[in-house]
C-alpha cells in the first residue's frame, strides 16, 4: 500500500518553510510521496491572495516533477470552498489503495472544531500536525480530545476509528508568507526565503509590491 500525504496551504507564496515541513514529514512518517495541495478559496482565510493561476504556478517552480513532493490541485478544478474533507475523499477515490495522511499545521489544527465534518475526518485519514515557528505542536483541541486515546508504545495519539495522529516538531524557520508579501511591498529582498525560481517569477510578474519595484 503506497503511503501518501497531504499538505495543503494558500501558497501565497510557496517559501522554503513550506518544503522543509513537507520533507521532513514525509521522511518522519516513511511516506512515499507528500503533496502540496493548493487551497483555491481557502473557508477560514481572507480572500485578498495573488490570482490562483500565479499561485500555482510558483508551486509548479517550486516542485519539480518526479521527486518525493508532488502536486496536488483537486481544489483549484472544484467549485466552492476548499474544505480537507472534500479534498481527502477525492483522493481517495482516485487511489484507493493509499494510505492518507494529512498533514496540518499546529495553529491550523487548534481550530479543528470549525472545520468542515471535522469528527468525520479523523475517520478517513491518519494525521500529522506540525509546529509551526513560536507554536508548539502536543496538545489535542478540546473538541476532539474525548475521539481520541494516547499509544504510547507508536508515541501516536489513536482515534477511535483506529485512526492515528502523529504530533511532530520540525525545523523552525522563521519564514512566513505575510512577511515574505510585506518583504515585496517595501521592495526588499526575499532571495533565500523562497526557491530561486519563485523568486524571479514574483519580480517579473510584480506580486505583492503595491507598485514599487519587484523585490528579488
Amino acid at each position: 500500500m503506497r503511503r501518501l500525504g497531504l499538505f495543503g496551504g494558500t501558497f501565497d507564496p510557496v517559501h522554503l518553510g513550506h518544503l522543509r515541513t513537507a520533507e521532513e514529514a514525509r521522511e518522519a512518517l516513511a511516506l512515499d510521496r507528500v503533496d502540496l495541495v493548493l487551497s483555491a478559496r481557502p473557508p477560514h482565510k481572507a480572500a485578498d491572495h495573488a490570482p490562483i493561476a500565479d499561485r500555482r504556478r510558483m508551486l509548479e517552480l517550486a516542485v519539480p516533477p518526479g521527486g518525493p513532493l508532488g502536486l496536488d490541485f483537486s481544489e483549484v478544478e472544484r467549485a466552492g470552498p476548499s474544505y480537507s474533507i472534500d479534498t481527502v475523499r477525492q483522493v481517495q477515490a482516485r487511489e484507493p489503495d493509499a494510505q492518507i495522511t494529512l498533514i496540518v499545521g499546529a495553529d491550523a489544527f487548534a481550530e479543528i472544531g470549525t472545520w468542515k465534518d471535522f469528527a468525520t475526518i479523523f475517520t478517513l485519514c491518519d494525521f500529522c500536525v506540525t509546529s509551526r515557528p513560536e507554536t508548539s505542536a502536543g496538545k489535542l483541541p478540546i473538541a476532539v480530545e474525548n475521539a481520541f486515546c494516547y499509544e504510547p508504545t507508536r508515541g501516536v495519539y489513536v482515534h477511535r476509528s483506529g485512526r492515528a495522529l502523529r504530533f511532530l516538531p520540525v525545523t523552525a524557520l522563521m519564514i512566513s508568507a505575510s512577511d515574505i508579501r510585506r518583504r515585496c511591498a517595501e521592495g526588499r529582498s526575499i532571495r533565500y526565503l523562497v526557491p530561486d525560481a519563485v523568486v524571479e517569477y514574483v519580480a517579473a510578474h510584480g506580486l505583492y509590491s503595491s507598485g514599487r519595484t519587484a523585490a528579488r
